[in-house]
């Protein structure tokens, strides 16, 4: 009963925009906000601005969420949103190809690598919603809602994303073949 009468306290504090519900904020939904940045951004540093942009445009946009039950989606949201604005404006690109420096087995450590890396060349918006999908666990709907598309064009996304992955992941396999076998 307490996390339900806590919840309601947060959402009624950024409804009435007062500064102290930022701190509610960051403990209920700050890593979460970070880590989906960072996974479409691939920067700690600019996953934290994300976050700080995200928890400012709350508490300053606060007053216009009408449901409670939308608060977590209506982040993750403005955060995707700031993610992708930000990696279009960032500047600086550095593709760095992996290279095994050992003849051992592939690790699952390689395997992460090589996961990330392939995440990482998707388009932002396909990240972005490959990342609410299967990372944050949103149903379709939401993330069509957070990324302000339809249904079909997330499911298409999606579609197109775990593909492009399975090619890439399938090139990132010979490649590694190649190195150790």
């Amino acid at each position: 009963m307490a996390a339900a009468t806590s919840g309601a306290m947060t959402f009624d504090a950024l409804r009435g925009r007062r500064p102290e519900v930022l701190a509610d904020l960051m403990d209920r939904h700050g890593l979460e906000i970070q880590n989906v940045a960072y996974l479409i951004l691939r920067d700690w540093a600019m996953a934290e601005d994300v976050l700080a942009d995200t928890l400012m445009v709350a508490l300053d946009r606060g007053d216009t969420l009408r449901d409670e039950a939308a608060l977590r989606r209506w982040l993750l949201r403005i955060a995707v949103n700031r993610a992708i604005d930000a990696r279009r404006s960032s500047s600086r690109v550095v593709q760095l190809r992996l290279v095994p420096d050992r003849e051992a087995r592939r690790t699952f450590d390689d395997d992460r690598i090589a996961l990330l890396g392939a995440v990482e060349r998707l388009a932002p918006r396909m990240r972005a919603a490959l990342v609410l999908r299967y990372y944050a666990d949103l149903p379709v709907r939401d993330v069509a809602e957070a990324l302000g598309t339809s249904g079909n064009t997330i499911k298409t996304q999606l579609r197109e994303a775990l593909a492009q992955l399975r090619v890439t992941l399938g090139e990132a396999d010979d490649f590694l073949e190649d190195r150790h076998g």
